[in-house]
C-alpha cells in the first residue's frame, strides 16, 4: 500500500503522539508498504523546536525508511487557549499545500490523519479526494473536550462552543475509518455521531521485548544518589496541564512529614513540558523529590526500572478524554502503578489489578495508598507481575499494528463504506 500519514508530531519526538506516529510509520515501512508524512519539526514536549530543524522551513529527509516532509509552525512561549489555536492554525495552513501536492502527484491509497491536530483533518480529507484514496482518522485525543475541561478555551458563550462542537462533528463525519485509542473514547465517538461501522478501535502499544522487568538496580538510582532502602516512585513522562502534576509535589510534602517508612520514599520526575519550571521551583524546597530530564529511547527501559511504584495523576476534567500512553510502559516494567482516576473510567480499569486508584487530584489518597504499598514488597512484587501479564496481553505493539495493518487493507482493497459526509 501507498500511505500518506499526515499529522503535526512525529519523529523524533519521544513521548506523546509523535512517538506512537513515527513507530506506527515506521513499522508500515518495515512491512513494505510506501510511508510517507507530512508533519512539523520535532518540537514536544518542551515547545521548543529541535535542533537542527527550523520552525520557519519546509524540510524533508527520511527517517526509518519513511520520507518526511516537514512543515513550519509557530511555537508559542504562552500557551493560552487563543495561542495553542494559532499554533495549530498554523501547521494546518503550512502543511495543507504539501499534502495535496502529494495526493495529487503520488497518489497514495490511503491517507491517515492523526488528531491531534484536528484542524489539519479537513486538507488531509481533501488529500484523500484528490488523489482518489480512502481516508482514516485516528483521534488520539478529543482535543475539543480537553480544551474546554481544562479551561484553555472558555465557555463564555454557548454559541462558540457549539459551533466547534458542529464542526469537529461534521469532520468526524467525513472520513471512511474512524479510530481510537480506548473503548471508552470509541463511545465518545458514538456520542459524537460516527457511525459504528466507521469506528475502529486501535489502542497505543508497548513493545514487551524493549520494556521489561530488570533483574538488578539501573545506573540511574546511584547517579540520584538514592539511599539504599529507598522507595522510588516514579513519573515519567509530558509535564503539562493535562496531568494535574501538582499533586504529586503535595504527595511528597505529606510523605516527607510521616513517619519513618514514609520518609523513605522518594519521588522521581522525568520530562518535559509547560508546568517544568513550577514544578521545578516548588520542589526545590521538597528534599525527598528528585529532578530528571527527558531521558532518551534508548535509557527509557532503565528509568521505568527505577521505579518501585510508578505514579499516573491526573486531572479530573481530563478522564476519559485521553487514555495515558505512558500507562504501557508502566505496566510493562512488572511495577505496580497507583493511577488517579474515577471510577468506572478506562485508566482504573486497566490498573485494578495491577496497583491501586485513587480520585483525581486527591494528595492525601494518593500519599495514602504509596505509603500503603511502600510497606508491603511483597504485594509490590505479585501486583508488578499482574501488570506486566497485562501489558503482554492488551498492549503488545506487534499484534496491535498487524490488528491495525489488517483493517487498513480491508478498507483500501474495496470493502464498501457507508455514504459519507463531503468536507
Amino acid at each position: 500500500m501507498k500511505i500518506l500519514l499526515y499529522g503535526i508530531n512525529y519523529a523524533p519526538e519521544l513521548i506523546g503522539v509523535g512517538k506512537y506516529s513515527g513507530e506506527m510509520g515506521a513499522w508500515l515501512a518495515g512491512r513494505g508498504h510506501e510511508v510517507r508524512v507530512v508533519t512539523a519539526p520535532p518540537y514536544y514536549p518542551a515547545w521548543t523546536v529541535m535542533a537542527p530543524y527550523r520552525a520557519t522551513r519546509w524540510q524533508r529527509e527520511t527517517v526509518a525508511n519513511v520520507r518526511v516532509q516537514r512543515c513550519p509552525l509557530w511555537v508559542p512561549r504562552f500557551r493560552s487557549g487563543a495561542a495553542r489555536t494559532v499554533h495549530l492554525a498554523s501547521f494546518a495552513l503550512s502543511s495543507a499545500p504539501p499534502a495535496w501536492w502529494q495526493a495529487m502527484i503520488w497518489r497514495p491509497d490511503v491517507v491517515i490523519s492523526v488528531a491531534p491536530t484536528l484542524a489539519s483533518a479537513p486538507a488531509a480529507r481533501l488529500a484523500a479526494a484528490l488523489a482518489g484514496a480512502r481516508s482514516w482518522l485516528h483521534v488520539q485525543d478529543f482535543e475539543l473536550d480537553a480544551a474546554y475541561g481544562l479551561g484553555l478555551l472558555k465557555t463564555d458563550t454557548g454559541l462558540r462552543k457549539r459551533v466547534g462542537q458542529f464542526l469537529e462533528r461534521h469532520i468526524l463525519g467525513a472520513f471512511d475509518r474512524v479510530s481510537t485509542i480506548s473503548p471508552r473514547m470509541r463511545e465518545r465517538l458514538l456520542q459524537k455521531g460516527v457511525a459504528p461501522e466507521r469506528t475502529v478501535l486501535f489502542p497505543n502499544w508497548v513493545d514487551t521485548s524493549e520494556i521489561f522487568p530488570m533483574a538488578a538496580p539501573g545506573a540511574l538510582r546511584a547517579e540520584l544518589d538514592l539511599p539504599e532502602d529507598a522507595i522510588v516512585a516514579l513519573y515519567a513522562g509530558n509535564l503539562g496541564e493535562k496531568q494535574g502534576i501538582e499533586v504529586l509535589l503535595d504527595v511528597a510534602a505529606r510523605l516527607r512529614q510521616g513517619d519513618p517508612e514514609e520518609r523513605r520514599v522518594v519521588l522521581v520526575l522525568s520530562g518535559e513540558g509547560s508546568v517544568k519550571k513550577d514544578i521545578a521551583r516548588i520542589a526545590r524546597q521538597i528534599s525527598n523529590v528528585r529532578l530528571l530530564p527527558l531521558q532518551p529511547a534508548d535509557r527509557l527501559n532503565v528509568l521505568l526500572n527505577l521505579a518501585d511504584i510508578h505514579l499516573l495523576p491526573q486531572r479530573a476534567d481530563a478522564a476519559d478524554l485521553v487514555m495515558p500512553s505512558k500507562l504501557g510502559g508502566m505496566l510493562a516494567s512488572g511495577r505496580p502503578v497507583i493511577a488517579a482516576a474515577a471510577r468506572g473510567t478506562q485508566i482504573a480499569e486497566e490498573v485494578t489489578g495491577c496497583g491501586s486508584v485513587v480520585a483525581p487530584q486527591d494528595g492525601a489518597a494518593m500519599a495514602a495508598a504509596l505509603s500503603r504499598l511502600a510497606r508491603l514488597p511483597d504485594e509490590r512484587r505479585r501486583l508488578g507481575q499482574a501488570a506486566r501479564e497485562r501489558a503482554q496481553a492488551g498492549w503488545d505493539k506487534a499484534r496491535l499494528l498487524e490488528n491495525f495493518e489488517r483493517d487498513l487493507r480491508i478498507l483500501v482493497d474495496g470493502e464498501a463504506a457507508p455514504e459519507k459526509a463531503a468536507l
